[in-house]
Order: structure tokens, then sequence, then C-alpha cells
């Protein structure tokens, strides 16, 4: 175990973001990060500010057909607060001057991430020995064997162990942003940026200390609507009967069909959306815990402490008030319904 806290502290606003575009680069690595920590607003401020950075400013060649212009150099790594590794979604030679920037970054006790194969250049930095990470699918095996001190976990869309945060590949970076924008802001400012970009609200990965087993990519629309018809009634105590009934199929056909779209059974899938639901309401309300136990369909405070301690790692009351909104001018006292 690393003696990290399992939270950033919160930072002046904005909160610095460094991102690396290593050569050839991924430009849709690029876009990530700026979209949707460009998206975070805060008292009516930009929570983060984002820079684009490169070993030699100027011309850097991507993975596809343009080339893209860079105007900062890797100073810009020492005034951030979080550097952010972008890929090629290719295997390549970490740049030995990312490689001394990242490590100089880690021993200031900034937080690092990296997207895709970035995590090729934190490993050569040294700094996933003993770690648990991950990296795109296709090129797991090549950094197994190149960094076999890395504790490689192939299976997740992210992980973060202590201050370093590592993505698989392509749209596993919008769940690692989401990730730390709610680390830093919480998941109801994590869960607007995904409403305002069109995307999947957060997702947990692979961070034990906050998450469970992550929530695979939704691969279809039969179940759409039965989704969203549970999402509207958290508070009811919906049966696998309930959600097969309206959704006008067997309980079986039902599971069958939820778990070829969610990659979940129907009940998993209802109770990481509950804990979700706690959650914001933890952040964004003053409810008494039984209130918001049964305004997510926990049903008891005890279900709920139970439920968010596994999750988080917190208790309810230690989860608000390290996690709340209220009196920031971005959240407000509402019943559940508001």
């Amino acid at each position: 175990m690393h003696p990290e806290v399992l939270a950033m502290p919160r930072k002046r606003t904005p909160h610095r973001i460094a991102v690396i575009a290593p050569s050839p680069v991924s430009m849709f690595n690029l876009a990530i990060p700026e979209l949707l920590f460009g998206k975070v607003e805060v008292d009516g401020r930009p929570g983060y500010e984002v820079i684009i950075c490169a070993a030699e400013p100027g011309p850097v060649p991507t993975s596809g057909s343009l080339d893209l212009y860079v105007r900062h150099g890797l100073d810009a790594v020492r005034e951030a607060d979080t550097v952010v590794v972008a890929g090629t979604g290719e295997p390549y030679e970490p740049d030995p001057r990312i490689v001394a920037a990242v490590k100089e970054a880690a021993g200031d006790g900034k937080r690092i991430a990296s997207l895709c194969t970035g995590a090729f250049q934190l490993a050569e930095a040294g700094l996933l020995e003993g770690r648990r990470a991950t990296t795109y699918w296709a090129h797991a095996e090549a950094l197994r064997r190149r960094y076999p001190q890395v504790d490689l976990q192939g299976d997740v869309l992210y992980v973060q162990d202590g201050p370093f945060v590592t993505a698989s590949g392509y749209a596993a970076g919008i769940d690692l942003c989401l990730h730390i924008i709610r680390t830093d802001y919480g998941a109801a400012v994590a869960n607007e940026v995904a409403r305002l970009t069109l995307v999947a609200p957060v997702r947990p990965g692979g961070q034990t200390q906050f998450t469970h087993t992550p929530l695979p990519p939704e691969r279809g629309t039969a179940c759409a609507d039965t989704r969203g018809w549970a999402m509207r009634n958290l508070d009811k105590p919906l049966t696998l009967t309930d959600l097969a009934r309206h959704a006008g199929v067997s309980v079986r056909t039902l599971t069958r069909r939820f778990h070829a779209e969610s990659g979940v059974s129907p009940l998993q899938w209802l109770l990481h959306q509950r804990i979700e639901r706690a959650r914001e309401l933890l952040e964004t309300t003053t409810l008494p815990m039984d209130q918001v136990a049964r305004a997510c369909g926990l049903g008891t405070a005890d279900s709920l402490r139970a439920h968010v301690v596994r999750r988080t790692g917190l208790t309810p009351s230690a989860y608000r008030a390290q996690f709340t909104r209220l009196g920031t001018g971005s959240a407000a006292a509402a019943s559940p319904a508001a």
C-alpha cells in the first residue's frame, strides 16, 4: 500500500492542467481533456486552465493526416497542478524529455495522468513501479513485457493508484477526465459536464478506494427506454419483474438483453445508479441520511452507509463533508426533484 491520500486537495480555481503531446500524438487524446475540463465552471468561473505542450514547441506530427502546432514547451509542466500525457495509439519509444518532465512533476507532488499509450512514458519514468496501471488493451502485453514491475490491469477503463491515474484507449479518456473532475469538484459538477458534452455520466473505472467494477459502455438501445424509466423512478422499490414489465418482455429476455447492452445484470446496473444518485444528493442537498436513502431507493440509512462506505471508503457524513457543493454558488439545498 502506498501512503498517498485518496483524493487530491481542492486547489485554487482555475486548477492548471498541462497536457503533453508526444509525437505523433493522437488528436482524439488531445481533444478530450481540453473539451471536458473546459466545460467546468465553479461559481461562474472556469474550474480549469488547460495548456497543451510538447517537448519541442511548433509543429507536432499526429497519428492522422494533420499536423498540429503547439505553442508551449515543457516549461508548462512546472506551472501545472495536474499533468496529462496523451498517447499515440501505437507503441513508441518514450521521449526522454517527457520522461524527465513527468518524473520532476511527480517529485513535486503533482497528479500525473496518462491516456492510452501515454502510460509508457510514466512507466519509463519509474512512476508506475509496483503500482496498478492500465493502457490500451492492444498494447498491454508490450507494456507488461517492457515494464514487468507494473501491476497492469487489463480489464478496466482507468485506474488510480495514489497520485497516478492511467486510462486505457480512446473513449476511456473521457471517463478518466470525468473521474478527475469528480475528484476535484464532486459528482454533481462531473455529471453536468457529461450532460453538456453529451457523453455517458461518470462511470467507475479501477480506483478501488472509491469505485467497484466499471460499467462497460452501453452497446444497444433495446432497453434504453427502460433504463431511462428506471432512472426516473430510483426512489421506488424496483424489481426485475417491474423492469421486465416496462420493457414488455420476460425476465429472462430482459436479463439477456440488458447484459448484452450494458455488460452487467439489470440489478447490478440499478444498484450502481442508486449509489451514484446518493452521492449526488449528499453533495448537493442537506437532506437527512434516511431521506437520502429513500430518495435513491437504498431503503434505510444503514443500507446507505454500507453501500457508500463500500464504494468510496467514506461514511455518508464524511463524504458529504469532503465533497459538498453547498455554499459555493454552484448548488443549493434542494429536494430530490430539484
